[in-house]
């Protein structure tokens, strides 16, 4: 019996355009089980795979993929496309082609679940996009849910990092008044120097002592590209500016963490950049450098997930608990 009660309240989940699993994983620590991930990329796929191989993931383009097989899961979340929202890029938001916000929509009225996770860049609440909010709200309110959009920056949850996202979150009328979004942690986030010292210093380097203390503020946004745009470095001109000022050469990324004879400016290595995301350290990136730093540039970072998913899951147990109390 209390086995079957313990099943009764496991809360299950599916996820699009999964990627290197940052928000998948938050999804997890907040206690939601992976029904199904949606990912199209081979070495998102293979990193999804190598380290959760209990997940299902449907390796297809979300245009093609039906999401009617888990109608009623309690939550549908989805990382979708950046780059017709970025400021990096042209924003041409509805007319680019890499925008599946349509599909999106389609997805959630075959699924209809009690609650939807949408997050994007923060250049989607720019005032060319205010429509496509709109629309695009209005569309899933009118498949009985209440839904808002919300700036969240990674540094409030956690992360050591200078990373803004936006999160749409969707919670059936029924659900909704047991929501709320998550609210700042009131500790400061680490610096750089205080997160990687150890993996800085993991080859004798002699220079990571003095490196850590120069080191003394959070990171500015890691930025991962596109499949047309971006590679293993960090980010534009201002970016790498801000890194150097941080002590790192933002021009590439190493293999390793510097050796007992690096004199220099040390690179990151990805697992670096990893930790920086807030991904645990046994969450190994398949594929090469590039392919390996794309997935950890562009994630969702685990704790920001985690703390919303866990908003969302509390607001769903109250009310099933409220329903198995009547």
């Amino acid at each position: 019996m209390a086995r079957e009660e313990k099943n009764m309240a496991i809360l299950e989940s599916v996820e699009l355009c999964a990627g290197g699993g940052g928000q998948a994983l938050g999804i997890e620590q907040a206690g939601f089980e992976h029904r199904c991930l949606v990912e199209i990329d081979k070495h998102c796929v293979a990193t999804l795979k190598s380290n959760r191989p209990r997940w299902k993931v449907d390796d297809v383009t979300l245009t093609q993929w039906s999401g009617k097989p888990y109608k009623g899961i309690d939550l549908l979340a989805a990382g979708l496309p950046c780059p017709p929202f970025s400021v990096a890029g042209k924003q041409l938001g509805a007319k680019d082609e890499r925008n599946l916000f349509p599909h999106a929509i389609r997805t959630i009225d075959e699924i209809r679940p009690k609650a939807v996770l949408v997050e994007n860049v923060r250049g989607i609440l720019d005032a060319v996009f205010d429509d496509f909010r709109t629309r695009f709200q209005k569309q899933v309110e009118a498949m009985g849910y209440k839904a808002g959009w919300r700036l969240l920056n990674a540094s409030e949850f956690g992360v050591p990092q200078l990373r803004p996202r936006v999160v749409f979150v969707a919670v059936k009328r029924s659900f909704h008044e047991a929501f709320s979004w998550p609210e700042p942690l009131p500790a400061e986030p680490p610096t750089v120097g205080e997160v990687l010292f150890d993996l800085m210093a993991s080859r004798e380097w002699p220079g990571a002592a003095q490196w850590k203390q120069s080191a003394n503020e959070i990171a500015p946004t890691l930025v991962g590209g596109s499949h047309k745009h971006g590679g293993p470095d960090l980010g534009p001109t201002r970016a790498k500016a801000a890194w150097a000022k941080l002590g790192v050469n933002g021009m590439g990324l190493a293999d390793e963490p510097p050796a007992s004879d690096f004199v220099g400016m040390p690179m990151l290595t990805v697992k670096m950049c990893a930790r920086l995301q807030g991904f645990p350290d046994d969450w190994e990136f398949s594929g090469r450098k590039t392919a390996s730093y794309r997935q950890v540039g562009n994630a969702f970072p685990p704790p920001v997930a985690h703390a919303v998913a866990m908003k969302i899951m509390n607001a769903l147990t109250v009310r099933r608990m409220v329903s198995l109390a009547a």
